[in-house]
C-alpha cells in the first residue's frame, strides 16, 4: 500500500474515528496522573488496544505497557508515547481543563498518547488484512517528565528485538499539518545539580569572623558558569543555569548553610559525560577561594537525542505520503531534555516535533498551566506516525533473520 491509496486508508480510518480520539484525548487531559502514577490512563489505553483485538502488557509497576501488532517474518519497529502529566495547576478555562489540582497535561503527553492509539487501532486493522509486513511495537511509556521511564521500560525487554523506534512531540510553534524534522542531535542533555555551602556564620557587622558565606555562595552562582563556558568547547553549548538559591534567615546574620540548584544542559554528548568532573573541580577551586565548603550532588538525567539520518528520511517519506508535499520543515536542536534518547542509544530511529498551532494562532508554550493543542494535530499525527510504521517495515534496510540465512546458503 503506497501514496494515494495509503492516504485513502487514513482519511476513511480518521473520518470515523477522529471524534472518537479527540474526546480520548479530553478524558486525558481532564484526569492528568503523574510519573509512575498513570494507572487509570494505563488501564483506558489497555481498554481500547484489548477492544481493537490486540493483547497489551503492562509494565510491572503498574503504569506504562507494551503491545504488538503483528507477526510477520519482517523487521520489527516500534512506535512510543509518553503517558505521565506534569505537577502543574491547568489554567484554561476549558470543559475539559483537568479535575486534578495538582496535575496538568502541560507538555502534550496526552495529545502523544492519542495519537499512538489511534496508530494503533489502524495499524491493527492492517494486520487482520495482511497487510502489515513485520511487526510493530507500541510502547506507553509512563514517567517520562521524571526522568526514567524509557529505562523502565528498556529494563522489561521493551525494545528487544526492535530494528528501529519512532516518536514525535507537540512543538506550539510549528502549525497544524506541519512536521519538524533534524537529522542528528535533536535535544538536550539535561542533568540536575544541587550544591550544598557550610561555613561559620556570625553577625553581618562582623564578616571578617566567618565566611561570610552569601558572599561566597553569590561568587559561586556566578563564577562557575562563567567559568564552564571558558573550559569546553563553545559548540558543545554546554550550561549551567540556576533555578533555586536559599541562604540565610535574617538581615544582619550570616549563615552557616545556603543551597543553590539549577540545571546543566548540553548539546554534545562527549562534553555530558565529562561535566561531572569538570563542574567539581571548578567548584572546589572557586569554594576554596572563600573558604566555605561546598558539596555537590549532580544527578544525571538524560543525554541528547541524536537521529538517525536513515530513520528521519523515512519519517520525511512518511509525511509526504500521508500529509502531502510541503508538510516537512527544518527544526533546530533545542535544549529541551527527552527520554526518549536512551532508545536511540541502542537502536537507531528518530523523534519528530508535531505541529499543534492553529495557523496565524497563538503559541501555547510547553510547561505552561495554559499549554493547548489545535486537537486537528491529533489526526495529523496518526497519518504521520501510521505511514511511518509502514513506510519504515516497507523499505528498512535491515535484513531480517531469513534474508541473512538466504544470503549464506
Amino acid at each position: 500500500m503506497r501514496g494515494r491509496e495509503l492516504r485513502g486508508e487514513l482519511d476513511a480510518f480518521l473520518a470515523e474515528n477522529e471524534q472518537d480520539l479527540v474526546a480520548f484525548r479530553r478524558d486525558l487531559h481532564r484526569h492528568p496522573e503523574l510519573a509512575f502514577a498513570e494507572y487509570r490512563t494505563t488501564q483506558r489505553i489497555a481498554e481500547r488496544l484489548t477492544a481493537a483485538g490486540l493483547v497489551p502488557s503492562v509494565l510491572p509497576r503498574g503504569t506504562g505497557l507494551i503491545c504488538d501488532v503483528g507477526s510477520g517474518d519482517g523487521p520489527t519497529i516500534a512506535l512510543r508515547a509518553d503517558i505521565d502529566a506534569l505537577p502543574l495547576q491547568d489554567e484554561k478555562d476549558v470543559s475539559y481543563r483537568s479535575t486534578d489540582h495538582g496535575a496538568c497535561h502541560a507538555c502534550g503527553h496526552d495529545v502523544h498518547t492519542t495519537i499512538l492509539l489511534g496508530t494503533s487501532v489502524f495499524l491493527a486493522q492492517q494486520a487482520a488484512a495482511g497487510l502489515l509486513p513485520g511487526r510493530v511495537r507500541l510502547i506507553f511509556q509512563p514517567a517520562e517528565e521524571l526522568p526514567g521511564g524509557a529505562l523502565e521500560v528498556m529494563a522489561h525487554g521493551g525494545i528487544s528485538g526492535v530494528d528501529r523506534i519512532f516518536g514525535l512531540h507537540c512543538d506550539p510553534r510549528v502549525d497544524v499539518g506541519q512536521i519538524g524534522l533534524k537529522s542528528g542531535p535533536i535535544t538536550s542533555a539535561c542533568d540536575k545539580l544541587s550544591i550544598r555551602v557550610k561555613g561559620p556564620g556570625g553577625h553581618t557587622a562582623r564578616p571578617h569572623l566567618t565566611a561570610d558565606l552569601v558572599f561566597a555562595l553569590a561568587k559561586i552562582l556566578t563564577e562557575l558558569p562563567a567559568a564552564l563556558s571558558r573550559r569546553v568547547d563553545p559548540r558543545s553549548s554546554l550550561s549551567l543555569v540556576w533555578g533555586k538559591v536559599e541562604a540565610g534567615t535574617a538581615a544582619n546574620a550570616i549563615p552557616d548553610d545556603g543551597l543553590a540548584e539549577g540545571t546543566v544542559r548540553c548539546l554534545d554528548e562527549n562534553a555530558w559525560h565529562a561535566a561531572p568532573d569538570l563542574i567539581k573541580a571548578l567548584l572546589e577551586s572557586v569554594a576554596g577561594a572563600y573558604g566555605v565548603e561546598a558539596t555537590m550532588d549532580y544527578t544525571r538525567g538524560v543525554p541528547p537525542v541524536v537521529n538517525d539520518e536513515s530513520s528521519v528520511d523515512m519519517f520525511a517519506e512518511a509525511a509526504e505520503r500521508a500529509l502531502g508535499p510541503g508538510s516537512v520543515v527544518p527544526t533546530q536542536q533545542s535544549l529541551g531534555g527527552e527520554d526518549f534518547a536512551w532508545y536511540l542509544e541502542s537502536i537507531p530511529g528518530a523523534f519528530a516535533r508535531l505541529g499543534t498551532r492553529t495557523p496565524g494562532g497563538t503559541t501555547y508554550d510547553i510547561h505552561q498551566g495554559t499549554f493547548d493543542v489545535d486537537e486537528q494535530a491529533i489526526g495529523m499525527g496518526v497519518r504521520l506516525m501510521a505511514a511511518t510504521a509502514l513506510t519504515s517495515l516497507w523499505d528498512s534496510p535491515i535484513p531480517t533473520l531469513d534474508q541473512i540465512t538466504n544470503a549464506l546458503t
